[in-house]
């Protein structure tokens, strides 16, 4: 059993706890379930956006902890004064040392939309991501079927949710539907965690023209940027580069910096 169906695994038990916990009268009823989401297409493609969408994630399968002290709401502060279009807010509890409750104190800390990245596969979840203060939630075509990933855009559209469709191979392509607001193609194979910033490259050339498109992990180096905003792409999803450090935010800082020098 590879990492990945070991957490899609363990997902389908912790949604149907999550269930019988919190039921959907309850998500339904908080404040954040009224407002309306903010749009991250938009954030990343207008003019003079950095189009940074700065991650704050605990740790890794591949990586294990990567920083256990920093604060969330003084990080995703941090992060926006850096200039980050959107953040990322892990909310996978086993694998990833993310919480429901990380998003939410980020959520009431900025004004620019977050992405709630967590291995998505019910309904459920995107009615808990609307009630946590989420503006965009994330599909992964390696575990859902073309009518899975329809069906969840679908239903994420009718809540106001955006839609960022993650991509790694040619044959996930198909996924792609109407609904999806974003595309977003992850240079880390899912199912051995290793890394390759060329997969976005190679598969950007086949998206649409008119396609947003965003790069997702092993990104490292300000120089690839530049490379990936010539070749089209929009958005630039960091996590690790910033987590790693003592102080992510000044991470991001330096890190836009160094973009906007080059």
């Amino acid at each position: 059993m590879s990492i990945l169906d070991k957490i899609v695994s363990r997902k389908k038990e912790e949604v149907e706890a999550n269930k019988k916990s919190l039921p959907v009268s309850r998500l339904e009823s908080t404040s954040h379930f009224k407002r309306s989401p903010l749009s991250f297409k938009k954030a990343l493609t207008r003019r003079g956006a950095s189009g940074i969408i700065a991650e704050f994630k605990r740790r890794s399968p591949s990586k294990g902890l990567l920083n256990g002290h920093a604060d969330v709401i003084a990080t995703a502060s941090a992060y926006e004064l850096a200039g980050a279009s959107a953040l990322s807010v892990l909310t996978d509890v086993d694998f990833f040392g993310g919480s429901n409750e990380n998003l939410e104190k980020a959520r009431a800390a900025v004004t620019i939309p977050i992405l709630r990245k967590d291995f998505i596969i019910d309904e459920y979840q995107l009615l808990e991501a609307k009630a946590i203060g989420a503006d965009v939630i994330l599909l992964i075509a390696a575990i859902l079927s073309v009518h899975e990933t329809e069906k969840l855009a679908r239903f994420a559209r009718s809540l106001g949710l955006e839609v960022l469709l993650e991509v790694h191979n040619e044959q996930e392509l198909g996924h792609i539907n109407h609904f999806v607001d974003v595309v977003g193609i992850n240079n880390r194979n899912l199912n051995d965690f290793s890394t390759d910033v060329q997969t976005s490259f190679r598969l950007g050339e086949l998206l649409p023209a008119s396609a947003v498109k965003i790069s997702e992990s092993a990104i490292s180096q300000p120089a690839v940027i530049v490379q990936l905003k010539e070749a089209g792409f929009r958005g630039f999803l960091i996590g690790e580069t910033f987590m790693k450090e003592a102080d992510p935010g000044k991470a991001c800082e330096e890190f836009i910096k160094a973009v906007n020098t080059l």
